[in-house]
């Protein structure tokens, strides 16, 4: 694990596997969630598949950086200040967060990059594809959604639920938490091992820095609002993958995520809920890795097609040059206009 330090002072934790060459994808988790939610398999699957893996604490999560000194934001008030069309005070934003991942990656040198986000990391993956578009070699928007403007009863109680963490440093009581909320969120088709579970509590109890750092996430997204206008500007080839079973985003509100984004490809998968299972990291991988490849195919052949056609040499002109300099066999390529895949 290595940080780094953006220019907002934020510390962030983030681990980095596979060749330092190679296509890089960026994991962007959720909610309170850590950098470890992202299966380690799953990580190593997409390494064996060619491409380097990302994947970091977001700020107020896990190793990176804590922001105390917010303190405990009312949730009530920023939600009615959105209702009345008013803009509360807020720690921070979800604009903030993605902006965490700018750094990241022009701290690593890396001028683009794939992205895959779920849940509220979902989000500020949509939020990036939209707004640094040269920047998103393609999107994976994992459990998330584009705007929660109706809140159905089922899924208030469950983020209720979500909301009641403890606030003080006590092992057992968070352990009890983590599997409490399994149970609330969990997939039901794919349930998560005792020792699966017990591993990912005592994880997440180790590298938990601020009990209230989820509450600054969850008013940070509910500040976000209405981002459906937003997708409709992204081009990058996307999936959208969703659980059929996931009760705290319905799976509705993936199926609006993808049919709001150009030619997004839209997965849900039956008995996934809110979570990654060991059990799921097979199909879930597949999926990636598919999608990956193509976009990789995709901007590698977009980059061609611009550095051919950049070249100002036609065959008359390198006639005409040759008859003034020395030959040089680069001075008779001419450019060559690329395929451009088509998605499928």
């Amino acid at each position: 694990m290595t940080r780094i330090r953006t220019r907002e002072g934020i510390e962030l934790a983030y681990e980095s596997m596979g060749p330092q060459d190679a296509p890089p994808v960026i994991l962007i988790m959720g909610l309170g969630a850590q950098m470890h939610v992202w299966p380690d398999s799953l990580c190593q699957r997409l390494v064996t598949a060619g491409f380097r893996v990302i994947r970091f604490d977001n700020r107020d999560t896990g190793r990176s950086s804590s922001l105390d000194e917010h303190g405990n934001p009312s949730l009530i008030r920023v939600w009615l200040g959105r209702q009345l069309k008013r803009k509360p005070n807020v720690p921070y934003t979800l604009r903030d967060m993605s902006r965490d991942v700018i750094a990241l990656m022009n701290e690593l040198n890396l001028p683009s990059a794939h992205l895959v986000g779920a849940s509220m990391g979902g989000m500020i993956a949509q939020i990036l594809a939209a707004k640094k578009k040269k920047r998103v070699r393609s999107l994976t928007s994992i459990m998330s959604s584009a705007s929660a403007p109706k809140v159905p009863v089922g899924q208030l109680q469950v983020m209720l639920k979500l909301a009641r963490r403890p606030l003080r440093r006590d092992r057992e009581e968070h352990i009890r938490y983590i599997t409490r909320m399994n149970e609330v969120i969990g997939s039901p088709g794919y349930p998560m091992s005792d020792g699966e579970l017990q591993k990912l509590a005592e994880t997440s109890w180790e590298r938990t820095s601020s009990p209230l750092g989820f509450k600054r996430q969850l008013v940070a997204i509910t500040h976000a609002g209405d981002r459906r206008r937003l997708l409709k500007k992204i081009k990058a080839r996307t999936l959208v993958i969703h659980g059929a079973d996931d009760p705290l985003i319905p799976v509705t509100l993936g199926i609006e995520t993808a049919s709001l984004i150009r030619k997004a490809k839209l997965r849900v998968i039956t008995g996934m809920g809110h979570d990654f299972p060991e059990a799921l990291v097979p199909r879930l991988s597949r999926l990636l890795i598919k999608h990956l490849n193509k976009a990789e195919s995709d901007w590698a052949s977009r980059n061609t097609k611009k550095k051919m056609t950049s070249i100002p040499c036609t065959e008359a002109a390198a006639n005409e040059e040759s008859e003034q300099v020395s030959p040089d066999p680069m001075d008779w390529l001419e450019p060559v206009e690329a395929d451009h895949p088509s998605r499928s």
